[in-house]
């Protein structure tokens, strides 16, 4: 079963002055929320994650849905043996996650990771519904936490790209 978690940085904190009402998209995306985040594999007990303090999580969560909606346009979906391929990099180093679908399985590999050891594997339709569901409680967690943030009509805009599944 696939995990997908983060947490908040305190090394990284967001400016004290931010109006979360009207922050731009890239600030959003790029400036604010930063910490670290993890996938793991909960019936193997292994997992990727970042130990950096600096990863932009709700860009994470946002790429993550895109990435899944982009390893799922071949017309044969789960019939096609691929392979599809994305990566999603973070922006402050070299490192990046890479996403290999064949048929309707998505591997998952790190740069970070030692060589030989075994991708992250799920279903491309368990990856989807976990990567919006993690967007969604980020959302949430995100809201709560921030004054005005419920308020940004881009987060209203992103949540109805991505719905729950």
């Amino acid at each position: 079963m696939l995990d997908i978690g983060y947490s908040l940085s305190h090394r990284f904190p967001d400016p004290p002055q931010t109006d979360y009402a009207t922050a731009d998209i890239h600030a959003l995306r790029h400036d604010l929320f930063c910490g670290d985040v993890h996938l793991a594999d909960t019936a193997a007990d292994r997992e990727l994650s970042t130990a950096w303090g600096w990863v932009p999580v709700l860009d994470f969560a946002w790429a993550l849905c895109d990435i899944t909606e982009r390893l799922d346009r071949d017309p044969l979906g789960n019939r096609s043996p691929g392979p599809q391929r994305a990566e999603l990099d973070f922006t402050e180093s070299t490192d990046a996650l890479r996403f290999t679908r064949r048929f309707g399985w998505v591997e998952i590999t790190a740069d970070w990771t030692p060589d030989g050891e075994e991708p992250l594997t799920f279903s491309h339709t368990e990856l989807r519904r976990e990567a919006r569901d993690f967007l969604h409680d980020l959302l949430a967690d995100l809201t709560e936490l921030h004054e005005g943030l419920d308020a940004n009509p881009a987060l209203w805009t992103l949540g109805a790209r991505y719905p729950r599944v």
